[in-house]
């Protein structure tokens, strides 16, 4: 069995039509020695990717998207002399305009930007801001978009190039919930979290309305641990902060950012 096949053994589905076309770019960084880059992914593929590609000896992999925490991130891949940060890649600009009170949201600027006939996999975090939005995309298409995106939704836009330093970090805001649960299974977990009974939530999972680190999860029991992000449909992103010690009683003692 080749090392490509041992690593894609038991990788199913969506994961490993990604892990394959990763596979792909690490024999291209075998090949001719330069740096290649996957599509953005959310953080679970990235990691799915990294955890990969990190078996094969010839070459080293690291993460970008533009800044830290980024949602969405590429992976780049480099033969093993090259430091993944120095690899580059990355196009950023700000797309502007007068939009008085009625901004455009996050779903038109991305609708936008595929209406142009872009793939999604090409663009990276979009950062709404009262002026507008700035991007993150895959440097190959930085100078078509500048060219072409006229329009976002019914307004009229401007779009200039601008570096990764004059990306305004979106302010994380949220809810933190100090509580105890009975153990750390995602359903005890993610109840206390969303505010809803466990029988309530272990039906959502098993409807296959959760994810844990962006994959979905129809197992009630999956233990979560610190740092761990769960995410319910229709009902935001909640990230397990901190997990305390047990009380005198057995229960245990958590802290949860509900995102807002």
């Amino acid at each position: 069995m080749s090392q490509r096949e041992r690593l894609l053994t038991g990788v199913q589905g969506e994961d490993r039509d990604i892990l394959a076309r990763a596979l792909d770019l690490a024999d291209l960084v075998n090949r001719y020695h330069q740096p290649q880059y996957t599509d953005f992914h959310d953080p679970y593929h990235a990691g799915l990717i990294i955890s990969s590609l990190s078996r094969l000896s010839s070459i080293t992999c690291g993460v970008d998207g533009g800044y830290p925490g980024a949602e969405r991130q590429r992976v780049v891949i480099c033969p093993d002399y090259i430091e993944p940060e120095d690899a580059g890649g990355l196009g950023f600009f700000a797309v502007e305009g007068s939009f008085g009170n009625a901004r455009p949201s996050h779903r038109d600027f991305l609708g936008s930007l595929l209406g142009l006939g872009l793939k999604r996999g090409k663009l990276g975090d979009i950062l709404v801001n009262p002026g507008g939005a700035q991007v993150v995309v895959d440097a190959g298409i930085a100078g078509f978009i500048k060219n072409n995106l006229l329009k976002v939704s019914r307004w009229e836009v401007t779009v200039r190039e601008i570096t990764r330093e004059e990306l305004k970090l979106p302010e994380r805001k949220f809810k933190e919930i100090n509580s105890t649960v009975a153990s750390m299974r995602l359903d005890a977990v993610a109840a206390v979290g969303y505010g809803v009974s466990r029988s309530k939530m272990v039906t959502e999972i098993a409807a296959e309305k959760v994810h844990l680190n962006w994959q979905p999860c129809r197992d009630s029991s999956r233990p979560v641990k610190e740092g761990d992000v769960i995410s319910l449909k229709g009902r935001g992103r909640l990230e397990v902060s901190m997990v305390k010690g047990v009380s005198r009683g057995g229960r245990i003692f958590v802290t949860l950012h509900r995102l807002l």
